[in-house]
């Protein structure tokens, strides 16, 4: 670490124009060291690729540090009371917690997303994204964000859970406002917008979880609910060793448990899906000539062009990891309670993993980038994540092979999480 290098000069999140171009910030931050302290979070920020990759395997690291420490030991002061209901339903799920909760949880998920469970739906996906991107061309054009990223991802964790379709509706706006809280110190106006959107979901999932106890169905949550534990057997997050970890290794999920599972998998089931398909065309209608070349061979460059689209201008830009025990990196020690933040962004677009990193080429074979995490924290929903990207892809090449921008479109002011507001085209 460069101890003269003042990173709050180079990152700026809360800079409209940085996040409207983070990545030549992130060449700065390359240049300059392996790890920087950011003083406005009080934050580590790693910004190579091989460190990034590393720490995410890192078991010294965690997504939280209730499973080891109070608060009080870890040195970090509790979520305000009223921040409650966000925490509940967050901490809960599999994403925030470690083993041995995280592991029993995620093997009950995983089951779900086998890849034959997965390839299953190819159809039903590409069904969907047929008829929405049909629906788009009859009407001459769009928000391809409202009418095509947005709704085909809905479309498809909702079938999974067995969310009613009149219902779905309610999902991308309870999503948008939970997700404010995976911000950079987000602030009290995204805060009550998460708590309220936390307590409204929790609820609908709570009426959801009786009737599928009732009259139980082929579904998710279905699944989830004959893995319920029985009133008064197992805790939360925080109670030591994981909620059921000590029940003889029962496959078992408290009801708290399943209501933040169901409410994990329909917001990360679809955000990172919307956002990289957004910012996805927004990127190949800046590289005119690689559209070309999908448009002229889209059997062949498809697959890769998926990849590369989730590297070039990644949906999620940061991952944040509590350090449990000290660690090093490059001569720097972190002290056991800090945080890092692991720059997926930067990771993607490192030279020394990725020839030409900031150039769009939808045939680069040699792609191994971290859009998806990695570690025991790798996205689950990855092979259905991919199967969906390529299938609204393949139907916008086939249904609309004169498809354009139509207006400049807006970015959302997050930087965490990376999309737009909205994509206007016309065919």
């Amino acid at each position: 670490m460069d101890a003269a290098f003042d990173a709050s000069a180079v990152f700026a999140p809360s800079s409209p124009e940085f996040v409207a171009d983070p990545y030549p910030a992130y060449a700065r931050l390359r240049e300059a060291g392996r790890v920087h302290h950011y003083a406005p979070t009080d934050q580590w920020l790693v910004p190579h690729h091989a460190d990034v990759a590393a720490l995410l395997r890192d078991r010294r690291l965690g997504r939280t540090y209730l499973h080891r420490f109070t608060h009080e030991e870890f040195g970090r002061a509790a979520p305000p009371p009223e921040h409650e209901p966000f925490h509940t339903l967050n901490d809960n799920g599999m994403l925030d917690l470690e083993a041995p909760a995280h592991t029993r949880i995620r093997r009950l998920v995983t089951k779900a997303f086998t890849p034959r469970t997965v390839e299953r739906l190819r159809p039903y996906v590409e069904g969907l994204a047929d008829g929405l991107v049909r629906d788009l061309v009859a009407d001459g054009g769009g928000d391809l964000a409202a009418r095509v990223a947005e709704p085909l991802p809905v479309a498809v964790i909702a079938e999974m859970l067995g969310i009613p379709e009149a219902d779905r509706h309610l999902l991308r706006p309870w999503s948008a406002a939970i997700c404010g809280m995976y911000e950079l110190n987000p602030g009290e106006d995204a805060a009550a917008r998460a708590v309220r959107a936390s307590e409204e979901f929790s609820a609908y999932l709570r009426e959801l979880i009786a009737a599928r106890r009732e009259k139980p169905g082929d579904d998710l949550v279905s699944g989830l609910i004959a893995a319920h534990s029985y009133e008064g057997e197992g805790g939360g997050a925080g109670d030591g060793g994981g909620a059921g970890g000590g029940r003889g290794g029962g496959e078992r999920l408290s009801e708290q448990e399943v209501v933040s599972t169901c409410a994990l998998l329909l917001n990360a089931g679809h955000e990172a899906t919307v956002n990289a398909t957004v910012n996805g065309w927004h990127a190949l209608f800046r590289h005119p000539r690689q559209l070309a070349a999908l448009r002229a061979d889209p059997g062949r460059l498809i697959p890769t062009a998926v990849e590369e689209l989730m590297r070039f201008d990644t949906p999620l830009q940061l991952f944040e990891r509590w350090v449990l025990d000290d660690i090093e990196i490059d001569g720097t020690t972190i002290p056991r309670g800090s945080e890092l933040a692991l720059l997926f962004g930067s990771a993607n677009h490192d030279p020394a993993v990725f020839t030409r990193p900031a150039e769009l080429d939808i045939a680069r074979r040699d792609n191994p980038h971290i859009s998806f995490s990695a570690g025991i924290h790798y996205c689950v929903g990855a092979p259905l994540a991919r199967i969906e990207l390529a299938a609204s892809l393949g139907a916008l090449l086939r249904r609309a092979p004169e498809l354009r921008l139509a207006a400049e479109p807006h970015r959302k002011p997050n930087f965490v999480i990376r999309g737009l507001r909205e994509l206007l085209v016309e065919v």
